[in-house]
Formats: structure tokens, C-alpha cells, sequence
């Protein structure tokens, strides 16, 4: 699939800051699982808001950037810019699918 120094290259361009955070939720993911599996939700969820907001603090940067030059910018440098900013949410999809595969995995039978 992905080799891992291009692993490492998604992880820090997608912002640093919030993809380690969304890293720490997707580990408390598990630890909740072992000690507190009502938070198993609330966990997945706050990783898919983490990431919706990275995304959107993207979204503004890039505009605040297009805003402040006076050239034409190219598809591809704004298509590569989309790309970038789509990341954290991505990864908190990705967190929140195992947090809803974990619920149901966990999920008292009747």
C-alpha cells in the first residue's frame, strides 16, 4: 500500500497538532474499550470533530492565502491545497468507523 515515510508525510501534512491529537483519541479509543465502554462513542465523535475542524481551519487559511496574492493560481496548486486540508477529516472518519465497529462489537447480546 503506502510506504511508511509516505505515511509519515500525509500524517504531518495534514496539520501536526490536530492529526496527533486525533492520534491520542484513536488510542483512548481503546483504552476506553477496556475501561470505560460507554465512552467509546463520545470518543470516535470528538475524533470526527477534531478533524471537520482542522478541515475548515484549512479551508480558511488556503482562503486567507488566495486572498492575499494578486496572481492567477493554477488548478493543481489549489486542487493539491483541497487535498491537504481533506486529510484530518479523513483520519477522523477512519477513527470514528472503528469506534462504531467497536460499539457494535461490544454490544450486549440479547
Amino acid at each position: 500500500m503506502f510506504p511508511l515515510t509516505d505515511l509519515f508525510t500525509l500524517f504531518v501534512s495534514g496539520g501536526p497538532f490536530c492529526m496527533a491529537l486525533i492520534t491520542l483519541l484513536f488510542i483512548g479509543l481503546f483504552f476506553a474499550e477496556w475501561k470505560a465502554p460507554a465512552w467509546v462513542g463520545e470518543i470516535g465523535i470528538a475524533a470526527l470533530v477534531v478533524g471537520v475542524f482542522s478541515t475548515l481551519l484549512g479551508f480558511f487559511q488556503a482562503a486567507d492565502f488566495l486572498q492575499s496574492i494578486e496572481d492567477e493560481v493554477s488548478s493543481n496548486v489549489l486542487a493539491g491545497g483541497f487535498k491537504v486540508a481533506l486529510l484530518p477529516v479523513l483520519y477522523g472518519l477512519i477513527v470514528y468507523f472503528v469506534s462504531l465497529v467497536l460499539r457494535v462489537v461490544n454490544k450486549p447480546r440479547i
